[in-house]
């Protein structure tokens, strides 16, 4: 019951035909989708179905079982039949601010090169991103690196690698409290900047924009103290 997870090579699309291969009251399962699952400090996408005689609201795509990617409907609404065939349509502003904030904590790594980062959570509104960090500089400094990576306007782009090639290759893995997903085969990663020398590059299965320009004006909110060394990095994007 694998769900085709069609934004891991092309997040930009809104909208997909697809038909319904189980549905109960946890959700809805389908044989592709648009809809990103809640991973990796990612929440997953909203969004609609609509389908002959009948339309829900998508609340949150999680993920299920053996690959399957489950789309949770509100609650008291109109579940479309197994073999139904459906229109899913992404929360597209939503989806694209979290694609904005996700490559932001990407440039954020790239700016602290060596350190690892012990926790991250992306919003619409806000994010954060934890580091092993005893004595960060100030947030001003934070604010004027990514502002300067933002006007840069790098590629963002990704490939894939065998898991061998990563265990080969450690220090690609940035995160110490996400771990690549493994069993696949195949690593996808995530690199900014030009091929021959990145700006950022590591493991990642979340969703992001094509260039650095299109994330717009970050600004760091603050920084906050949650341990001996573990530092907190806000950021939001304010229009």
């Amino acid at each position: 019951m694998t769900t085709e997870a069609l934004f891991a090579e092309d997040a930009y699309r809104r909208e997909v035909t697809a038909r319904v291969v189980a549905a109960d009251e946890r959700g809805v399962v389908l044989d592709r989708t648009v809809f990103y699952a809640r991973s990796g400090g990612q929440p997953g996408d909203a969004g609609t179905l609509r389908w002959e005689g009948g339309e829900a609201a998508v609340v949150e795509a999680t993920k299920g079982e053996a690959g399957a990617i489950l789309h949770t409907l509100a609650p008291g609404t109109a579940v479309p039949p197994v073999g139904a065939e459906v229109e899913a349509t992404l929360d597209w502003a939503r989806r694209h601010r979290h694609m904005r904030m996700h490559t932001t904590l990407h440039l954020l790594c790239s700016v602290l090169p060596g350190i690892y980062a012990t926790g991250n959570q992306i919003g619409a509104e806000k994010s954060r991103l934890d580091f092993d960090l005893p004595d960060p500089p100030a947030k001003e400094w934070f604010t004027e690196r990514l502002a300067e990576l933002v006007a840069a306007d790098h590629p963002v782009g990704m490939t894939w690698i065998t898991e061998a090639e990563l265990d080969a290759n450690p220090q690609m893995v940035r995160t110490l409290s996400v771990q690549p997903p493994r069993g696949a085969g195949r690593i996808r990663l995530v690199r900014i900047g030009p091929e021959a020398a990145p700006v950022d590059l590591q493991p990642c299965g979340g969703t992001h924009v094509c260039s650095t320009g299109e994330i717009g004006r970050v600004e760091v909110l603050k920084l906050e103290s949650k341990g001996r060394q573990n530092r907190r990095i806000h950021i939001v994007l304010p229009e």
